[in-house]
């Protein structure tokens, strides 16, 4: 399988996720194994007890510059690597983030492969990256019409996508159809696959597509391979991995969750997003939840705490809990199938299980 100038043994891309969850152990590994290991850009002034985050306030990264920590995205880049040597490794980098054009110079500068972006229509992301033009540009999109729209955009740049994620609305995380829409089926995986498809060819190049969303197993693969997708993107099923960077107890949350656990949940973003049902919704809804003040001032549409007042969060204080282990009051998404996660192993052993059928 090959994504411009570099090639993966296996069609699986791990998706990225953070705060922490997805960084240098899970990445490189993945990497090494045949797939496609991706790092999250998300929240790395977390890594290693905040070390690369140069200021904190109330004991969190304080401001952009801190939470997307230059520093520490560079550690974990170069760290992955030592783990899986040269074989290629991605960045996850989300669209709605302040400092986007700089983070994803920073993992171009560190020597990353690919950026893959979501979270919007990353409509002048080649822009951030035309000093680099090795590295493949990987948008995630959640239809025919917004992949329509990137490409038109990116003509400015004599540019079009090296590779397609289409994510469907049973991911973990942050969803691209609002809470109506998740739930019809004509947004499902299986529905928008085929409109992307199309869109595709009238490209007039063949730009590998990788569908995400819900899958878990070989049988999802297959069945994805066979619309026409060159592969897929999963990323719940890795946090059960020995591996993953979540805390242990990130990854007991994902195993002890039932499947009515799981559900949409509001977000600071703006967007639905999938995750389990914990202690946090509950002092949402009670209103003790830990009180909102915009430290890290992490994301666009949250307007500086203006959203997170009004869900009742801050989502980078949260996820950012949630990777130091806090049960009570962190924040813990997960993909629909979350539940089906009942031990942990090895990536080796998963990919063999996703590629075998065992």
């Amino acid at each position: 399988m090959k994504i411009k100038n570099f090639e993966i043994k296996y069609p699986i891309i791990q998706g990225g996720m953070g705060v922490g969850i997805s960084w240098d152990q899970l990445a490189g590994t993945v990497s090494k194994e045949g797939g496609l290991g991706v790092i999250s850009g998300i929240g790395t002034g977390y890594y290693e007890h905040k070390k690369y985050a140069y200021k904190l306030r109330k004991g969190k990264p304080a401001e952009t510059i801190n939470f997307y920590s230059k520093d520490a995205l560079t550690k974990i880049i170069e760290r992955a690597r030592k783990i899986c040597g040269d074989k290629p490794l991605a960045c996850n980098v989300l669209y709605a983030i302040n400092d986007y054009g700089r983070v994803v110079k920073d993992a171009c500068e560190a020597g990353i492969n690919a950026i893959i972006t979501g979270a919007g229509l990353p409509t002048n992301m080649p822009e951030f990256t035309k000093d680099f033009p090795n590295v493949a540009l990987i948008p995630i999109v959640s239809s025919a019409r917004a992949l329509k729209l990137i490409c038109k955009k990116w003509k400015r740049y004599n540019k079009l996508p090296d590779a397609v994620i289409v994510e469907g609305p049973l991911s973990g995380g942050h969803q691209g159809f609002s809470y109506e829409n998740c739930s019809k089926e004509e947004f499902q995986l299986e529905n928008i696959v085929p409109k992307v498809l199309e869109e595709l060819k009238t490209w007039g190049k063949n730009i590998p597509l990788f569908a995400a969303g819900g899958i878990w197993g070989k049988k999802d693969i297959d069945k994805f391979i066979d619309m026409g997708c060159t592969g897929v993107q999963m990323g719940t099923r890795f946090i059960g991995t020995h591996e993953c960077d979540a805390s242990p107890n990130f990854k007991q949350t994902i195993i002890d969750s039932k499947a009515e656990d799981i559900q949409l949940m509001s977000s600071p973003v703006g967007l639905p997003a999938r995750g389990v049902v914990t202690n946090l919704q509950k002092m949402i809804e009670n209103h003790i939840a830990p009180k909102v003040a915009c430290v890290s001032n992490c994301i666009v549409p949250c307007h500086r705490g203006v959203e997170a007042k009004k869900v009742g969060y801050c989502i980078a204080d949260r996820l950012g809990a949630a990777y130091e282990g806090d049960k009570e009051t962190g924040l813990f998404f997960s993909g629909s199938n979350g539940y089906r996660v009942n031990k942990l192993i090895s990536v080796k052993e998963l990919i063999a299980k996703l590629i075998k059928g065992e």
